[in-house]
């Protein structure tokens, strides 16, 4: 939005909300007045107005004082708060008074519609003022920085211009000198080529020279080196090799023992626990039979250290039997 939209809404704002106030003012005269007439004695009735225009006059003056704070980017305090608050509690008691005493809550609710808009208006045409306020000092901000931003872009091209102009002299300036000290170099030159060819050809024969001296001496060099890194490296993978081989034997002699030791605690534990209490389960059945017969014991004592019948222990030995020419083979 531009400036004239804001100060247009703003106008919008402000009338609206003088018409407010203006209509609840009537209103509420028109309310509190017979209320006021009522609770005074006789000879002064003609006082009853005076009341409710004390009241608006508060209310006139905290809506055009936070107005013009809030036009402002000002901030009163505490105290416009409690003036403001107050006076809307007065209105609003005031208004519904009447009807209140009556107990007339149809009555409480009309009268209390104009004091309620009018408190409800006052704050939020503050916070609509305070927003305006804070929106046109953001596009001033923002027009200030751009102008700042146009003056800063023409003083930098004004000077941007001078310096090229400058630069410009100094270049030609530059050009003359340069063209002056290459005429004169152009007769030393001339006597020094043929003094320099000279030199070149003798410099490029001794560096061809030198070259292939160096060649000769660095592919023999190499050729040295390949042959101690060859001799290196096949020391190296033979003694590798030999170190893995060690350690692949050490590993399975390691796992052999392993498993070994494993198959003896567990044979050991399967024999150690006893007679069976009850008959055990198939599988843990199978190894308590295995244990005993790699540990020779009889197929009763078997039985009974499993819990399973005799003739089934006895069954177990026998396919124990059969298989064990297969692990061996299989182990030759």
């Amino acid at each position: 939005m531009n400036g004239v939209q804001i100060r247009s809404a703003e106008r919008a704002l402000s009338v609206g909300t003088w018409l407010i106030v203006a209509g609840a003012m009537l209103y509420s005269v028109l309310t509190v007045t017979p209320l006021a007439a009522a609770h005074t004695p006789d000879e002064w009735d003609w006082t009853a107005p005076i009341l409710p225009i004390v009241v608006d006059a508060a209310v006139v003056i905290v809506v055009r004082l936070d107005s013009v704070l809030a036009r402002l980017g000002g901030h009163g305090g505490r105290w416009p708060v409690v003036l403001r608050w107050m006076t809307g509690g007065m209105t609003l008691a005031l208004n519904v008074a009447d009807s209140a005493l009556k107990k007339d809550l149809v009555g409480v609710a009309v009268h209390a519609v104009a004091p309620l808009l009018l408190i409800v208006t006052s704050e939020a045409g503050l916070a609509y003022r305070s927003a305006i306020t804070n929106a046109l000092m953001a596009m001033q901000e923002r027009e200030h920085a751009e102008r700042a931003e146009r003056e800063r872009a023409a003083v930098e091209r004004a000077e941007a211009a001078e310096r090229r102009a400058r630069e410009a002299r100094e270049f030609d300036a530059r050009m003359a000198r340069e063209q002056r000290e290459h005429e004169a170099s152009l007769a030393r030159e001339q006597s020094e080529r043929e003094e320099r060819v000279r030199r070149e050809e003798r410099e490029r024969v001794e560096a061809a020279e030198r070259a292939e001296r160096a060649e000769r001496e660095r592919r023999e060099r190499e050729r040295e080196q390949q042959r101690i890194e060859g001799e290196r490296l096949e020391r190296e993978a033979a003694a590798r090799a030999e170190r893995e081989r060690r350690e692949r034997e050490a590993a399975l002699l390691r796992e052999q023992r392993e498993q070994t030791e494993r198959a003896e605690r567990e044979r050991a534990e399967l024999l150690a626990a006893g007679p069976a209490s009850g008959k055990q389960s198939e599988d843990r059945a199978r190894k308590t039979v295995a244990a005993a017969y790699a540990s020779g014991v009889p197929v009763r004592q078997a039985a009974e250290l499993c819990g399973w019948s005799v003739g089934w222990v006895s069954s177990r030995y026998q396919e124990l039997r059969d298989h064990a020419p297969a692990l061996e083979g299989v182990g030759q």
